[in-house]
């Protein structure tokens, strides 16, 4: 089958979860113990039949949403246990990636890194955006991974750009460019709608998230409601559910253009607010979503995807 992640994620297996708290036997070889954890326990339906496995929860960090949804973190889950049941799904990775203006110096290190961990052995493909093909890098891809190029118009704004991706993603998936993968990011992030916790806000409460806040934008969120802040460089899930979530926040982008309203943080903001009332069935954690700019937490172990420090002034097109 296809699934296309954008990293923006599009899944086309069903799921369903639920998370409680038991004593977990096992035997360590030498006898069987039992220890006190959270586990969730994970029943995937394919065409074959259902599948059963667990993620295990960390003590120090929130490991599931209020509405029973998991957040994968390091330690959360087996890798090599996960990996094997989606390899043997047979499944494509779709991965869109917008390298618009001078962001396409960015490309190379994002292609490589992604090679060293994303989705490593898994068939991806590799769908270039950007209004300068002829600067698009050759790198090395690994067996089963593939590299298209599609020429999109440029602008001279960048809120612009940021706006315009949910009317691309209604067909396709993208992901901007300017960060780079440090660690492993695997089939622990497959999910049926997927968002990832912004990495400035993991930490803080509600009525310190950017929200839009104003009554007259379709983003609207009022000062007493929300669940989590979320990054909008990453998203995911079904293609149904994205599909859904990019139409239904290109026309609150719109209408609001007609309006000449444009909602705080762009596409973010409509993200945040689809969210809300469209609950995610699954949360990644900051780590998939790092800002090197941002001194690392304890709670953060590893950092799997980050923004890379970079001079706006220089490289959009206005500041």
């Amino acid at each position: 089958g296809l699934i296309c992640i954008y990293i923006y994620i599009f899944y086309l297996y069903l799921t369903r979860q639920v998370s409680y708290e038991q004593i977990l036997i096992f035997n360590d070889g030498l006898g069987t113990v039992g220890y006190p954890v959270n586990i969730e326990i994970i029943i995937s339906t394919t065409q074959s039949g259902f599948i059963l496995f667990c993620f295990f929860s960390r003590t120090d960090v929130v490991a599931v949403t209020p509405w029973l949804a998991p957040i994968v973190w390091e330690g959360t889950f087996d890798p090599d246990l996960v990996d094997t049941i989606y390899k043997s799904m047979n499944i494509t990775i779709a991965t869109t990636v917008f390298a618009v203006g001078k962001y396409v110096r960015f490309l190379r290190d994002f292609l490589e890194t992604a090679e060293k961990h994303f989705m490593v052995d898994f068939n991806v493909r590799y769908y270039v955006f950007t209004d300068r093909p002829d600067d698009v890098p050759s790198v090395n891809l690994s067996q089963g991974r593939h590299l298209s190029v599609i020429q999109v118009p440029g602008s001279n704004r960048w809120q612009e750009i940021s706006a315009r991706r949910m009317e691309i993603i209604q067909t396709a998936i993208e992901r901007q460019i300017s960060r780079e993968f440090r660690a492993r990011w695997g089939a622990e992030s497959l999910g049926r709608l997927v968002a990832v916790i912004h990495p400035w806000f993991y930490q803080a409460t509600r009525d310190h998230f950017t929200y839009e806040r104003r009554p007259a934008s379709t983003a609207y969120i009022p000062m007493d409601e929300g669940d989590y802040y979320y990054a909008g460089a990453l998203f995911g899930g079904f293609v149904e559910d994205v599909y859904t979530l990019t139409k239904v926040c290109r026309n609150q982008l719109e209408e609001d253009a007609r309006n000449s309203i444009e909602a705080a943080w762009q596409e973010e903001s409509h993200l945040n607010r689809y969210l809300l009332y469209n609950k995610p069935s699954k949360l990644l954690s900051p780590e998939y979503q790092w800002d090197d700019k941002k001194t690392n937490t304890k709670e953060v172990k590893v950092i799997r995807f980050s923004s890379v420090v970079k001079n706006y002034a220089e490289i959009r097109p206005n500041v």
